[in-house]
């Protein structure tokens, strides 16, 4: 698999913009695990920290699910519940055994990623969305939305940028 990343159009208007750049970096998170064996997507970066590749993967499953799915959307957790963390292990989709594989975390990252894409395609930018955030109970317009997890991606692209070099050298934008 070969990951195509695609910059936004310069002149594009705003929600084709901010498409374009959750996409792009939904795109560059693939493109920093792509080639890598399961054992190394598993790598830690440095003791005593659990974060690798697979699990920044699995990590962005569930915030596009929580954001997309729970808060926009207002699915109910018997169909939208976490994933891989519960309240006995908050972190859950950091903590991976050898019999978590990247098919298995990029299969649900992908589901995830095109949930969030049917959701969002029925509310405009200004639209609240249906649900509201657990801790705080604010309902959110899809733009904000869209923006934190423009903000939340790069945030853990970084992370991903220095996880792959460590891995294997490889470096890149």
């Amino acid at each position: 698999m070969t990951t195509e990343r695609r910059e936004p159009a310069t002149t594009a208007d705003e929600r084709t913009m901010l498409e374009g750049w959750l996409d792009y970096h939904r795109q560059t998170l693939a493109w920093k695990c792509e080639g890598l064996s399961d054992e190394q997507l598993r790598t830690p970066s440095v003791a005593p920290s659990t974060l690798s590749l697979m699990g920044l993967v699995r990590h962005m499953a569930e915030v596009e699910r929580s954001w997309f799915r729970r808060v926009l959307a207002n699915e109910p957790d018997e169909q939208a519940g976490p994933i891989y963390y519960g309240d006995d292990d908050p972190d859950g989709e950091f903590r991976l055994t050898e019999a978590d594989t990247w098919a298995q975390a990029y299969a649900t990252w992908q589901a995830e990623i095109e949930a969030a894409r049917g959701h969002a395609a029925r509310f405009a930018l200004d639209d609240l969305s249906a649900g509201k955030h657990r801790r705080t109970g604010e309902r959110f317009n899809l733009r904000w939305i869209y923006t934190h997890m423009i903000e939340e991606y790069a945030r853990h692209n970084g992370h991903a940028d220095l996880l792959r070099e460590r891995i294997d050298g490889a470096t890149g934008d």
